[in-house]
Parts: structure tokens; sequence; C-alpha cells
């Protein structure tokens, strides 16, 4: 996945074009804080479905001007627990900091998840 600020990436809405790398739940807590809406993306090393959403991530960004981000929950049981990560890729829609939608359906299509996203954050 991408690292968190890419070479020469330092403009602050960096983060609404691509997405984020996130480290634990302390790192998501505030990434979460200081957007209006944000995805996360949770996925683990090695799925190639969760490689793959990493540019549909991007563009849908980019459609809606949402925060993306992505974070792989293994080795925080904590967050595991706390979002039941069952399965990945698991997208979470945060508004104003509190998740109000979730979807684990495998390899979403972008139309799709923008059509997701934009219904439960207009």
């Amino acid at each position: 996945m991408s690292p968190t600020t890419a070479p020469g990436d330092s403009t602050p809405d960096a983060g609404a074009r691509r997405p984020v790398e996130l480290a634990d739940e302390g790192e998501l807590d505030a990434f979460v804080a200081d957007a209006d809406a944000a995805v996360v993306e949770f996925y683990t090393d090695g799925c190639g479905i969760c490689a793959s959403m990493e540019p549909v991530l991007g563009n849908v960004a980019r459609e809606l001007d949402v925060a993306v981000a992505t974070v792989n929950p293994r080795d925080d049981p904590p967050l595991i627990e706390r979002f039941d990560v069952r399965s990945v890729p698991l997208f979470v829609l945060f508004v104003d900091g509190e998740p109000v939608a979730r979807r684990a359906e495998g390899f979403v299509p972008g139309d799709e998840l923008t059509a997701w996203i934009a219904d439960r954050v207009a």
C-alpha cells in the first residue's frame, strides 16, 4: 500500500487524492476526526482484491472529494474487535468522525463505491 505521504506531496489535501496508509487505531481516529467524510479500507497483506481497490479508492476520493485511507488491522486486535473485521476488504464510511456504514463484499467497482458513499454523505 502507499506510504503515508508520497514524495513531494505536502499539500493539505493530499489525503483526499490518494489513500493514506494508517498504522493503527490512533492514526485511524485522528484521520477520521480531521475529515467531514472519510472512507477507510481494512485490508491484509497478500490480499489481491484489497490491493486492487487502492486505485479505485483514489478515483473515488477525487470524484467525491472525500478522504480515503487504508489500515491493516492484523497487529491491532482492538481495531479488529471495534470494527468487527471478519473479512477483507472491509470499507467503513465515517461522517463527522463516526462510522455510519460498512461494506464487505470483495471487489467493489468504482461506480458502485461512489454511489454507496454519495448516498450516505449527501
